[in-house]
Formats: C-alpha cells, structure tokens, sequence
C-alpha cells in the first residue's frame, strides 16, 4: 500500500500487541511496513518473523526505561540522554538497539533525545557531547540515528544538527509533535528539516489552549496538522523515505490507523 510514492507503515507499539497480533492488523490494512520498537526484542527471532508475513521495517525506534510522560515538567526533567545517573545504562540500551537494528537489515534507528536547551551551557554541551557519542556509535554500524521532533522548534534542531554536523544524525519527523509540545506549525517545520528528513510520522494533533500542558492527539485528517496539506508538502521537498502511521491516543486505533491507511492511499501523486 502506497501514498503516492511513499510506502505506508505503522508504528508497532501503537498497535499495543504482542509481535503475532501486531502481524496480523498490519496484513488486515494491506500493508506491509513497521516502524518497529526494538528495546530488548531478539532481533533475530522478530526478523524471521517479519520476513516470512512479507513485512519489511522502514525504521526502528527505541526509549528509555526512566522516561515519565505524565506531564511535560516530568518528561522534560527524565527525557532522553538528559538524566546523569541513567546515561550509561542508556548508552548501553542504545547499543544493543544498534545491534537489533543491524540485524534486521535495517538503517534507521529513531528515538526522543531530549530537550535542546541552549540556556544552560553546562547542559547544552553535556547533551551535544552524549548526542555525538550515540551517532558515533550508530556510524560506526552504518546506521543512522533519527532524532524525533516536537521536544523543541525546528529552527532549534536545525541549529544543533548544524553545529554537530554528524553523517549519522537525521530526523524523523512528526508532524503532530509539533503541536502537542506546541513548538510551531509543522509544514513550516518540515520546510526547515527538509535536509535531515528520512522517516516521517502520520499523526495529528490539536494545540494546548492552557501553556504548559500538552495538546491533544487525534486521528489523522481531524486535527492541526493540515492532513492533505502536510502530504503535498512532502512531495514539494522531495521527500523519497518511507511514512509510519502513529496513534499513540484513543480506544479506537485500530480502527483509526485503519482509516488514515484508507485516507493516504487516496491520495495520487
């Protein structure tokens, strides 16, 4: 299944399911791409898998086990490579998703670094140095580590991607992100990291009205986002990866990836 040029995947943990249950809604939408969560899976057993329902993986994703997502205050103060007494055990993760991510054949591997603060020096430096040791490890793999957008502006990532210059940093864009953390609009977004892009998420969002609370996540088309609006900018930036349908939210999603997969593969380049 196909938008336009793009295959259409979904990320695996938005299915809440275990791997044979994740299998079976992928094949019942009709298509045939994950964007696969990857901390502590046997890699080898899960591609094996994969491999003989026909499923390809675009992307792999990790997280940390001490983020709290309970509010913004909690996730900005446990996110990413941030949290000093977590960062070699996190290290370590990271390097065992690396390896997952080398096994499955796979050359992108994703996850939420964490805040850019350039407010504070002593953090900033500490989180570019972490950052730069994570990509080091990834292209020392010929793997590509995908930074997530939302937890700051695009201009700010475009600024610290620029500095760090690193071949193995990209971006994994999502759109919605952009907007629960309320960091901007996201096809101006999308124009600024267009250079860095290689994975891009299919989700929507509603803005916050309350500063410092999250926005809200919606099904694809029903939110800020600008659903068709988003997809033709991605053919204006030349846009040539693949797009992983994420809905982290509702009691329904199934039923709502099933009909952003119905909506996308409408649309014809």
């Amino acid at each position: 299944m196909k938008c336009g040029r793009w295959d259409i995947g979904v990320c695996s943990w938005s299915l809440q399911a275990e791997l044979d249950g994740v299998i079976g809604s992928v094949r019942s939408m009709g298509i045939d791409r994950l964007h696969l969560a990857v901390r502590g899976i046997d890699a080898a057993a899960v591609g094996a898998q994969l491999a003989t329902n026909g499923i390809a993986v675009s992307c792999t994703m990790m997280d940390f086990p001490q983020e709290d997502y309970s509010s913004l205050e909690a996730i900005k103060l446990t996110g990413g490579v941030g949290p000093d007494d977590c960062w070699e055990a996190n290290k370590q993760s990271f390097e065992a998703a690396v390896a997952a991510t080398v096994a499955l054949g796979v050359t992108y591997l994703s996850l939420h670094a964490g805040f850019i603060d350039e407010s504070n020096p002593v953090y900033a430096q500490k989180f570019k140095d972490r950052i730069t040791c994570l990509a080091d490890i990834a292209a020392a793999e010929g793997i590509m580590l995908l930074l997530e957008t939302g937890q700051e502006s695009a201009t700010d990532l475009k600024a610290f991607l620029e500095e760090l210059s690193h071949p193995a940093l990209g971006v994994n864009f999502d759109p919605a992100n952009m907007i629960l953390y309320d960091k901007g609009e996201p096809l101006e977004a999308l124009r600024v990291l267009a250079p860095w892009i290689k994975h891009v998420h299919i989700k929507d969002a509603t803005r916050t009205t309350e500063p410092g609370t999250w926005g809200a996540e919606v099904p694809w088309g029903d939110g800020e986002v600008q659903a068709d609006a988003f997809v033709n900018a991605l053919k204006e930036i030349g846009y040539a990866g693949a797009i992983a349908i994420e809905r982290e939210a509702g009691d329904s999603r199934v039923a709502d990836i099933t009909a952003a997969v119905e909506r996308l593969s409408r649309f014809v380049d």
